[in-house]
């Protein structure tokens, strides 16, 4: 106890209410103290209503409490698991008390752990009553909220005029944080083509090779190559007309050694047999005149 500075200051070795049987202080951050520490409170300059704050030395953890009763054994202090869970205290460990003093909250900020609070029918009523059994709020800390044998989490994620303020008799504003783990709708990021003008991609895309009509090459009843007037649509098509025509003429040119099938190119073509082809394309010829005059004579 630092008498010169009027505060209260002094280690206990703290456990949880449930070693009294008062669970009910859960819902809370109100300890219990022995009857000493009433004692020299009473002997001091104090502000009211008692707040303190606790500290895990070993580990660096600080939080705030308000005080309910002081019924505990001497050297001893009870604490609600949640606190002890804040500070990383386990049972029996020291745990550093001093009375304080904390201004008035304005604006509180505070983060859900999951969704599932804000099913319930009315949220806010289920904070405010919550609220009304804690006496202070410190920024980092954990608070429990129980609500149908089902336990809820909060964060104290921000807190103003101070990291640390009483919320007792306040207008204090709450705010929420998105809760943990929550992701927001992320659209979809355009495409490196999306900025592409339409002909652009058309140009990209595979040419086709269009079908052209009478692209081929003509023989004669002789066997020759005959020789046939370009068709126009060759002439817009120059490219596509020469490959077709190589691959004809490829045909006449085959490869020693290969067996190709279909083809009279190679074959060879004595004078009788070109005689007689020409006589019969005369004679077909003399035969097609004759039926034109004797059709006209009639």
């Amino acid at each position: 106890m630092d008498r010169g500075n009027e505060r209260f200051e002094q280690c206990y070795r703290c456990y949880s209410v449930s070693f009294i049987n008062k669970a009910h202080l859960e819902k809370g951050d109100k300890v219990i103290m022995p009857p000493s520490a009433l004692d020299r409170l009473a002997s001091l300059h104090v502000d009211f209503p008692l707040l303190f704050e606790l500290t895990n030395a070993p580990v660096g953890r600080v939080s705030h409490c308000g005080v309910l009763e002081f019924i505990a054994d001497e050297g001893l202090m009870y604490l609600p698991h949640w606190m002890m869970e804040n500070l990383l205290l386990e049972e029996g460990d020291i745990v550093l008390v001093k009375s304080t003093s904390l201004a008035k909250a304005t604006y509180v900020k505070l983060q859900l752990h999951t969704m599932d609070f804000l099913d319930i029918s009315n949220p806010k009523a289920i904070l405010e009553i919550t609220l009304r059994s804690y006496s202070c709020l410190t920024v980092g800390d954990t608070i429990m909220v129980p609500y149908n044998d089902k336990k809820y989490y909060i964060d104290i994620v921000e807190a103003k005029p101070s990291p640390a303020v009483s919320v007792i008799e306040t207008d204090c504003e709450v705010d929420f944080a998105p809760p943990l783990g929550y992701k927001e709708f992320e659209k979809p990021a355009p495409s490196l083509h999306s900025n592409k003008r339409p002909l652009e991609v058309e140009e990209e895309l595979p040419r086709k090779i269009k079908f052209v009509p009478f692209s081929g090459s003509a023989r004669r009843l002789d066997g020759e190559l005959a020789a046939m007037p370009v068709s126009p649509l060759l002439k817009q098509n120059s490219n596509v007309g020469n490959e077709t025509v190589a691959s004809g003429s490829y045909t006449s040119r085959q490869q020693a050694g290969k067996l190709v099938f279909g083809s009279n190119g190679n074959r060879p073509q004595n004078k009788t047999t070109k005689v007689c082809c020409a006589i019969l394309v005369l004679m077909a010829e003399v035969t097609h005149a004759i039926q034109i005059i004797h059709i006209s004579l009639k």
